[in-house]
């Protein structure tokens, strides 16, 4: 096709669909080949898809360039990108690296931001190597791949701690992964399966490109593109040799009963029908993160007693109270259903509430002398979003200590307006009438 611009949007998604099920049928078909020839697909029309699937709205990097800006040359500033990235003539700029605050705490989080151009070329790998991993990658890996999503791990947790009758789980806490994950390991499993001399050229240059923060540019010899877009991908190929194949190759034969593995980027859980299982497993996990350089945190990486408080004939077996586990914002719990049966329930974990209470409460009270419309209209987006995620069959309960907390703190602002000293709470809910609050809803069902 040369240089000639796609005639319109759909078009380039079309032909990168049907390149991506050729690239994934090769890779079903032939599990062990490394693939040494794939770059040529990426074409002007490739890296247009791979512009039209980039947030356009996102903060600038040390470029200071945005999307718009890129826009305005669209086609010369693809074509330019191609002949770079092929020729091995592309530079990958530093990580543009700000802190935020973490909500409710003194402390700051790191947030890497690549440059725009950076962004598209980084998804253009992504959507070249994505058909070949998800040929490999297991089931119970759901995290940041197609058509899989953080209620599913959810769902399948809650489904394998009903089966082993809670049993007994390993929580794994890696300390720093995206930090610490060893380059030399990456590039040696990455050969496994991706040896085309420009994929891997452009992904040790951005391994090796570093960040920029407050002027200085600084490196790392470990970890992934700090907030790139192919960290995740990079991440999930990295854990997938480290835990899951493992798990399925040298574990589950091992076990003497049911055992079942979830993750979700590097957050995991490791569940066992029997504890002799559960403690094998526990005496060689670290190890085995060792020798791919990365540490399991000696305190939080725990082994937890979550046998059902009840026998199969519904009596009661002592002992102490049945531990919990929590993953991906939940608390994973023993309880009774309506119909009076012991089953595993999910409620929004207290660390997460609380945070989350926090977070709105500190913006109520930066925006507190704005007008009440302006105000509900932000709070609506924030309380549909919460419910939106931790909305899961039998968190009501916590969904409402949410919004009654919510009530609390904008009653607690508006009341220390100054033209509103004389605030009531009779007064406030006449204000909810005319400007409510969304009420708390399950969205997502565990029957479904």
């Amino acid at each position: 096709m040369g240089t000639e611009e796609p005639r319109d949007l759909a078009e380039p998604e079309e032909i990168v669909s049907t390149k991506q099920r050729r690239i994934a049928e090769n890779a079903r078909r032939l599990p062990e080949v490394s693939f040494s020839s794939i770059a040529h697909h990426m074409d002007v029309w490739w890296l247009h898809e791979a512009y039209r699937r980039t947030r356009k709205d996102g903060a600038v990097g040390i470029d200071g360039q945005t999307a718009e800006e890129y826009q305005r040359d669209l086609k010369g500033n693809l074509e330019s990108l191609k002949e770079r990235a092929k020729s091995g003539l592309y530079r990958a700029p530093a990580v543009r690296r700000v802190r935020i605050p973490k909500a409710g705490s003194t402390e700051t989080r790191p947030i890497g931001i690549p440059t725009f151009e950076d962004k598209v070329l980084q998804r253009a790998v992504v959507m070249l190597m994505e058909p070949i991993y998800e040929q490999d990658f297991h089931d119970f890996s759901f995290g940041f791949r197609p058509g899989k999503s953080q209620h599913m791990a959810l769902r399948y947790l809650r489904n394998g701690l009903m089966e082993n009758k809670g049993g007994w789980v390993i929580d794994l806490d890696i300390r720093k992964f995206f930090d610490t994950l060893d380059r030399s390991k990456l590039r040696e499993i990455l050969a496994k399966r991706v040896s085309d001399g420009v994929i891997r050229r452009l992904i040790g240059k951005w391994l090796n490109a570093g960040v920029m923060e407050n002027g200085e540019r600084s490196h790392s010899e470990t970890g992934t593109p700090q907030g790139g877009v192919i960290s995740p991908l990079l991440s999930n190929i990295y854990l997938h040799e480290v835990l899951d194949t493992w798990f399925v190759k040298d574990v589950q034969p091992r076990m003497r009963g049911r055992c079942f593995l979830v993750r979700f980027a590097d957050d995991a859980v490791l569940g066992f029908e029997y504890k002799a299982d559960a403690e094998r497993v526990m005496a060689v996990i670290s190890k085995r993160f060792e020798k791919y350089g990365l540490e399991l945190h000696p305190e939080k990486t725990k082994l937890v007693d979550m046998r059902s408080p009840y026998d199969d004939n519904g009596m009661n077996q002592g002992g102490t109270e049945p531990g919990s586990t929590t993953f991906l914002g939940f608390k994973h719990y023993w309880a009774k259903s309506r119909k009076g049966s012991w089953v595993i329930k999910q409620k929004t974990d207290s660390t997460r509430l609380n945070r989350a209470v926090q977070a709105v409460a500190e913006w109520i009270k930066r925006h507190r002398h704005e007008s009440m419309r302006k105000q509900q209209e932000a709070l609506n987006l924030k309380m549909k979003g919460h419910y939106g995620y931790y909305g899961v069959t039998g968190n009501f309960r916590s969904l409402e200590s949410y919004y009654y907390a919510i009530l609390r703190n904008w009653f607690k602002w508006l009341r220390r307006r100054s033209r509103e000293k004389t605030l009531t709470w009779v007064r406030f809910f006449q204000h909810l009438d005319r400007f409510p609050l969304p009420r708390p809803r399950i969205v997502h069902s565990i029957y479904a």
